[in-house]
Order: structure tokens, then sequence, then C-alpha cells
């Protein structure tokens, strides 16, 4: 039987280097479900639109918007303004519970994270180390399936890590097609989904004083979506 590509996964990082910890998650569907996938999100981003005045193009980075550092809405809505003071953390969070939400309600729409933690002072080598493991964990799936699969990430492809990764692997055996596919997270909305699973990954593993607010983010909105249920130590 001929292996057939069923899998599209778009992989972003998260984590926290002073801490060692590395932290990938990602989204993924079969091929036949891109359209399916990209409208459900398109229709959620008109809705931000209409209801908090973020523009389509604008890109959500959760590090950005869901700590208020990114002014992402053109006319903000006057619940999250008090006494004349813009709240912009109150928007980001309103939002991103908004996109959460999307994410666990879209037809054919999976989602998943693994981390691991390291010496902080080895952080570019357990982040590539952890990269590799990831790679493998999916042509170990692959197999299984008889499947193949394009892996795409978030940048520029500058770091050779990632393409390492790939082809370290034996060529005859390999089910993920090509290196790891770069695309830019401000223009690619598919991107901007995973990076917010990846932060919510981050937030479910690495929780402190600051993120509390989101912690339970991942259990609530994207475990449904995970066939492991939660992100996985590798």
């Amino acid at each position: 039987m001929t292996a057939t590509l069923d899998r599209m996964i778009y992989v972003d990082d998260s984590g926290h280097p002073s801490s060692g910890l590395v932290v990938y998650g990602w989204i993924e569907f079969q091929p036949d479900h891109w359209a399916t996938v990209l409208r459900t999100w398109l229709d959620l981003r008109k809705k931000l639109w209409r209801d908090y005045g973020v523009p389509v193009v604008e890109e959500l980075h959760a590090t950005q918007f869901v700590n208020g550092r990114g002014r992402i809405s053109q006319r903000i809505p006057d619940r999250f303004v008090h006494r004349g003071q813009e709240f912009w953390k109150d928007l980001g969070r309103a939002v991103a519970v908004e996109c959460l939400d999307a994410l666990r309600s879209t037809e054919g729409l999976k989602v998943g994270a693994v981390w691991r933690r390291g010496p902080a002072e080895e952080f570019a080598r357990v982040k590539a180390e952890t990269y590799s493991a990831l790679i493998r964990v999916f042509e170990e799936e692959l197999a299984q399936t008889d499947s193949l699969a394009l892996v795409f990430m978030d940048g520029d492809g500058s770091d050779s890590s990632y393409r390492q990764s790939h082809r370290s692997l034996k060529l005859a055996d390999r089910r993920v097609l090509e290196d790891a596919i770069h695309l830019d997270s401000r223009t690619s909305q598919l991107m901007q989904m995973a990076d917010l699973v990846a932060w919510s990954a981050n937030v479910s593993i690495d929780p402190h004083a600051g993120n509390q607010f989101a912690r339970e983010w991942y259990p609530t909105y994207l475990a449904l979506r995970d066939p492991a249920r939660r992100p996985r130590e590798i």
C-alpha cells in the first residue's frame, strides 16, 4: 500500500530560557481539512474585528497581546476603558479566550505539545534536542499508520538545528517530507494558532503568579483536541 500525505503540522516554540524550559506546541490536520480549519479561524478573525476592533491582518502573538503589551485593537471597546484608562491586559485575555474557544470547536483540528527542561546555560542545545525528539515521535507515529507529513515552523529558517534534525534521519525511512517549511507568523494565521497552543502549554507546565489567570487554559480549551490530553515531557 502506498503511503499517503495525512498530516500537516504547524509547530511553534515557547518556554523559559532562564530556567531551561523548552516547549513546542502545534496544530495539525489532514490536508483535506486545510480549508475548513482556515475558514473557521478567518471567521473568528472577522468576529474579533467586529467585537474588539482587532484587524484580520493584525498578528496575534500571545506573548504580546495576552499580557497587554501589544496594542492589537484599533477601536478598543468601552468595556475595557475605565476612567479614561485603556485596560489592554483585559482586552488581550478576552481575545485569547475567544481564540481558544475557536480552536476547541474547529472540525478536523488536533493540537499537541511537548516539553523538556535542561540546564539554562545550555538552552540552545536542549531546544535542538527537544525538537529532534519531537520529530522522531512524529516519525514513529507516521510509520505506524503508513503516512507522510509536512512540518511547518515559524521563522526564516536561519536556525540550522531544525534542518539538521530532519537530515539526520535515514532518508529511506523518513516520513516527514523535506526539512521544516518556515512561515512568517506575521502573515500566517495557522502559525498564529500554533503560537497560542505553545504559549498555553508553557503556562500549564510552568505556572507562576504572573500567569495564574491562564493556568487552566490548556486543560479547559485544548485538551479535548490533544490526543494526549496534556503537554508531554519528552
